[in-house]
């Protein structure tokens, strides 16, 4: 009967957090990209505004509005950066789980061929074993 590798929970643990760490990672690109879409919308509709003003009361309305724009949008850039900066965490995160499994996946690529090897040497004891009985069994029969 053949071993089974002696890490194969580690693995299985690494790979676990191989999966969290992609689901991070996912989560983490799209925070940027609504980010991004929101950014986008906000400086659209920035620009779609009209600036005609018709009484003093309408240019401070107009100037008042642009003002929580840019606002909201320094926010946002503000917003992004902070996203940006834990889609990299989120990235290291990832490639640090991947090289752990990476190592222990060929280990356990190592272990599975030396088992296997060690298989195909008891196999081809077993076939000598038997030619040998053989052939010395045809012999006794030749000779007597």
């Amino acid at each position: 009967m053949a071993r089974s590798f002696p890490l194969a929970g580690l693995l299985r643990l690494r790979h676990v957090q191989q999966d969290q760490a992609a689901i991070d990672l996912s989560a983490a690109n799209a925070r940027v990209a609504e980010g991004t879409a929101r950014q986008r919308r906000a400086r659209s509709t920035l620009g779609a505004t009209s600036s005609e003003a018709t009484s003093a009361a309408v240019l401070y309305a107009v100037a008042a509005s642009r003002a929580a724009s840019r606002s909201m949008l320094a926010e946002l850039q503000a917003l992004d950066c902070d996203h940006r900066a834990s889609l990299d965490a989120a990235n290291i995160a990832f490639t640090a789980a991947r090289a752990r499994s990476i190592g222990l996946e060929k280990l356990e690529v190592r272990f599975d061929d030396a088992v296997a090897g060690g298989m195909l040497v008891a196999e081809q004891a077993v076939l000598d074993e038997i030619s040998s009985t053989s052939w010395h069994r045809t012999r006794e029969v030749d000779a007597g």
